[in-house]
């Protein structure tokens, strides 16, 4: 059979002359680039506070700086919702509507209280003298932490328009994919903030 004959009838069509991959295939390998990227940003502030969380310019340390405990609990909630957002998906696999919205709106419940508790620690340490603009450290801290931050805000905002989009469509594929997409994003936070709570909290001395 001549190649114009295989191309036509599908039969042993060689890689080069086959179409596109399927959509959810593209949009998952696109958005695992766009978090390739975002992950970068996140090793650069690292490196960074690594080098400048010794520069203290004769203001207050890491350790005398962050209750431990507090964080704890910050930490937990982060990673509950990434156990709520698995049964999300689960729920969304399995086209159940009822049990999507249950574990999507934990999830963002659990979102808003680790960013409430991140903003009151903040907000502390500010009230204390211990802005951003007090030492190298301390500016390092708040922009690696208060990226992460800014990351989950962002993530419960496009929550909360996923979930209105799903009431008005309904879980079409299109849906599904993004829902996808955004429990990609939700989990990577999550491995993010493990450093953080790791290198940041846990290392300070």
């Amino acid at each position: 059979m001549s190649m114009e004959g295989a191309i036509a009838s599908g039969e042993d069509m060689p890689l080069s002359f086959q179409g596109p991959a399927p959509l959810r295939v593209v949009a998952g390998f696109g958005f695992w680039l766009f978090l390739l990227s975002d992950i970068l940003i996140f090793a650069a502030l690292f490196a960074a506070y690594a080098v400048l969380s010794g520069e203290t310019a004769g203001g207050p340390k890491a350790v005398e700086l962050f209750d431990k405990r507090h964080v704890f609990i910050e930490t937990v909630c982060l990673l509950a919702s990434s156990v709520t957002c698995g049964f999300g998906a689960l729920a969304v696999l399995r086209g159940d509507l009822r049990a999507m919205y249950l574990w999507m709106m934990v999830t963002l419940a659990l979102g808003v209280a680790f960013v409430s508790m991140e903003a009151s620690e903040f907000s502390t340490m500010v009230a204390a003298g211990a802005g951003p603009s007090r030492s190298a450290f301390l500016s390092a801290f708040f922009t690696l932490v208060g990226t992460h931050g800014l990351h989950v805000s962002l993530g419960m905002v496009w929550l909360v328009i996923l979930l209105l989009q799903v009431r008005s469509l309904g879980l079409q594929p299109a849906m599904s994919r993004r829902l996808f997409c955004f429990g990609l994003f939700w989990h990577a936070l999550d491995i993010v903030w493990i450093g953080v709570f790791t290198i940041v909290y846990l290392g300070a001395r």
